[in-house]
């Protein structure tokens, strides 16, 4: 497994385990714009509107949220939700909203991705190469991690960060709107995995819901 996430450590803490990896099943979902999406990490003691938001999108399935309470703040029944959540999307149940907790669910309420939002990314391929294109709603730094099998991800229960496996390419470091990958050296007629990380200024991080692409012939 390859991991350059140090190369993008978070201002706001280390990254620290909890794994899980993701199923096929779960790698087909769309990302669709929409005005209810979460945008920052959400953990116990946290309070706000978003936490509401996050409350009535679990209240929806009462096998996750029995309770359904809606009080904007992140307690104990919150993180007992998130947990439930996370075991139904095959993540290892932390009871924290980190950065690929946060994809699942703003790709299940048609969102986008957390701040900095990541547009869809387009993607166009030959027999051994594919081209990611894609822009982020302010200047971020961009990584793009890629496979030919469900990628593994590590996200923290306490501290922000994510850690992502299989192969990865540095798209930048520096910050910017519009960004572009091209990987080469694929295998023809294969299916691959990505994700595509981003991190702003403030090294607030998003990532993608994953998604694959197949090279031609």
């Amino acid at each position: 497994m390859k991991n350059i996430t140090n190369v993008f450590k978070s201002s706001r803490g280390s990254i620290v385990s909890a794994s899980f990896v993701l199923s096929a099943a779960l790698i087909v979902m769309p990302f669709v714009a929409s005005a209810q999406m979460l945008t920052r990490q959400l953990q116990l003691g946290m309070s706000g509107a978003d936490v509401s938001t996050l409350q009535v999108f679990l209240a929806k399935d009462a096998t996750i949220y029995p309770q359904g309470l809606i009080s904007g703040y992140f307690g104990s029944l919150t993180k007992s939700a998130v947990s439930n959540f996370q075991a139904r999307n095959s993540i290892s149940s932390i009871g924290r909203v980190g950065p690929a907790t946060l994809a699942a669910i703003n790709a299940q309420m048609n969102g986008d991705s957390s701040s900095p939002w990541i547009n869809p990314v387009s993607v166009s391929v030959t027999g051994q190469s594919a081209t990611l294109s894609w822009n982020t709603n302010e200047n971020a730094s961009a990584v793009v991690y890629y496979g030919t099998s469900p990628l593994s991800m590590m996200e923290g229960s306490v501290t922000n960060g994510v850690t992502i496996g299989g192969s990865s390419m540095l798209v930048h470091t520096d910050l910017r709107t519009s960004h572009s990958a091209t990987l080469t050296s694929l295998n023809a007629n294969t299916t691959y995995y990505y994700v595509v990380y981003v991190k702003d200024g403030m090294g607030n991080e998003s990532v993608t819901w994953p998604s694959t692409f197949q090279t031609s012939n």
